[in-house]
This record gives structure tokens, sequence and C-alpha cells, in this order.
């Protein structure tokens, strides 16, 4: 069955960086657009970052510049690196599949990344 497990976040000063990472399994990895979507305390959640099968990669503006979203196929993970962190990137971090009718099928259980100020 479809997993997807993340790992990597935690406490970090403002201005410090972090890396989550998202394991995938049982699915063809490479072939799905894979996303990172956030959900800060008593907020909706947030789409962060695409990247397709292809390796072209989506952001949302606020995080333009200091996030980055890659692939390794031969894991089968999906990272997101995370620079310059601000108190308003402290959020439950998930990883997501995009379906073929591009709503998310399957989520992680989420990591949490904290930024104090």
């Amino acid at each position: 069955q479809v997993k997807l497990v993340e790992s990597g976040g935690g406490l970090v000063h403002a201005g410090g960086s972090l890396s989550v990472s998202c394991a995938a399994s049982g699915f063809t990895f490479s072939a799905w657009y894979m996303s990172w979507v956030r959900q800060a305390p008593g907020k909706g959640p947030e789409w962060v970052s695409t990247i397709n099968s292809s390796g072209n990669t989506r952001y949302v503006d606020s995080v333009k510049g200091r996030f980055t979203i890659s692939r390794d196929n031969a894991k089968n993970t999906v990272y997101l690196q995370m620079d310059s962190l601000k108190s308003e990137d402290t959020a439950l971090y998930y990883c997501a599949r995009l379906g073929s009718d591009y709503e998310y099928d399957y989520w992680g259980q989420g990591t949490q990344v904290t930024v104090s100020s």
C-alpha cells in the first residue's frame, strides 16, 4: 500500500536551516508529482512546493529563494531544504502525492518544524 513517512523536523532559530525528508513506498515514485504542504497552529493547510516527475519545481511566493524541493527517485524520497527560516515558517509539514485528478490522494503523518525568534 502507499506509504509516505516524513522525518527531519525540529527546532531551529530564526535564520537557520533545516531539511525534511519524505520516504515513499508502495507506488512508482518517479512517475508522480510530490508536494509539501504545511499547517501552522490555528490555520488551514498551505501549499508550499511541488516537484513534478521531470524535476520541475514550483513554490509559494513566501518561500521562494529560501526553500528548495528536490527528489531522489533511486531512494524514493522527496526533500525540502529550508534556509533563512522565519518564525512564520513554524508548522506541521506534510508531504503529499498529487493524484491523477490533481487532488492530493495520499499524505504522510507530518513532521513538526518550529522556528524560534
